[in-house]
């Protein structure tokens, strides 16, 4: 399950057209920011991935995310930092067992075309990526040549007879909460739709991620959840992490291929810094939630934000 993604699509949602993008947008900006690129080049999506590839031209790759560990002959590759790859290295993904998706960003980005303003594969519908579908053996990818000054500097810095990487890295848990089991949120529109017990036990005991969990959604398993009012409500806007109730009273955390309106009603909103979290999620996973208030969400968003732009310029000045 590996496909091409970047930051998603947004320009059609009003068509019904879903978001789509990198689960984990987090880590795929950092593989990116790695290089120097525009958070927005197009990464490689590994989901576990028992996979391997073979470098047909030097290449400056960098990968991020906790589904795999990059190997080449008998060296381990250190993740969050440029990568300097000989032509003819065989490069092995080999799993591991604290997350499961990682990306790989090459200088320049994954060269395939804009569908619909934005490079993102979207299976259900196929298109976008390579040809709407993920990888498969013998695929043939290529990058962009259009490099920015910083990456032509690191690529020059590194260019050898050998595999080459710098001293130093970027490291995908300086940006996360230690506690990566707790999944913060803050109400959604039908919040007062479901009953107090219900409520309090959401809020207090763990579910777990289902097996029938996939890009579109995590179906989550653990106490069901009881409505006191009983209204139909209409279709209405939902995105990735939106949490849905069932007619039965299960939940649904929507992720990045998730509809665009839904007709459950909504019980919470994950907050934004904690979807890379959810993204790394496998089913079996137990997780916690825990109400904030949306200026709590959007105040450690806009932390991170900015810890991100300084993590840009940091990357830059290394290579002046």
């Amino acid at each position: 399950m590996s496909t091409i993604q970047d930051m998603g699509r947004y320009q059609y949602l009003s068509q019904a057209v879903p978001i789509s993008g990198a689960m984990d947008r987090l880590s795929a900006r950092i593989a990116n920011k790695a290089l120097s690129n525009g958070d927005n080049a197009a990464v490689i999506e590994f989901t576990y991935a028992d996979a391997e590839f073979i470098a047909e031209t030097d290449l400056l790759i960098s990968y991020a995310g906790d589904g795999v560990i990059l190997t080449s002959g008998e060296h381990q590759l250190p993740a969050g930092r440029p990568l300097f790859i000989l032509s003819g290295a065989i490069i092995k993904l080999t799993n591991t067992p604290s997350g499961s998706r990682t990306y790989l960003a090459v200088a320049g980005g994954w060269d395939v075309p804009e569908i619909l303003g934005s490079k993102s594969t979207y299976l259900a519908a196929g298109f976008g990526g390579l040809d709407g579908r993920a990888l498969k053996r013998a695929d043939i990818l290529k990058s962009e040549q259009r490099l920015t000054e910083s990456t032509k500097k690191i690529l020059k810095s590194l260019r050898g007879d050998k595999v080459n990487y710098p001293g130093w890295s970027i490291a995908v848990q300086s940006f996360l909460p230690v506690d990566r089991k707790t999944i913060r949120v803050v109400r959604g529109n039908e919040f007062d739709w479901f009953d107090a017990r219900s409520i309090s036990v959401f809020l207090s005991t763990s579910y777990i991620v289902g097996r029938q969990s996939n890009r579109m959604g995590y179906h989550l398993e653990g106490a069901m959840i009881a409505r006191t009012k009983k209204n139909e409500l209409l279709s209405s806007a939902v995105m990735p992490g939106t949490i849905q109730v069932t007619g039965s009273g299960s939940m649904v955390l929507l992720m990045a291929d998730c509809q665009t309106t839904g007709g459950y009603p909504r019980i919470v909103q994950v907050a934004a810094v904690d979807m890379p979290l959810c993204a790394q999620l496998k089913p079996g996973d137990s997780i916690f939630f825990k109400e904030i208030s949306q200026r709590e969400a959007e105040m450690l968003y806009i932390e991170r934000e900015q810890e991100l732009q300084q993590l840009t310029i940091a990357v830059q000045s290394k290579f002046l």
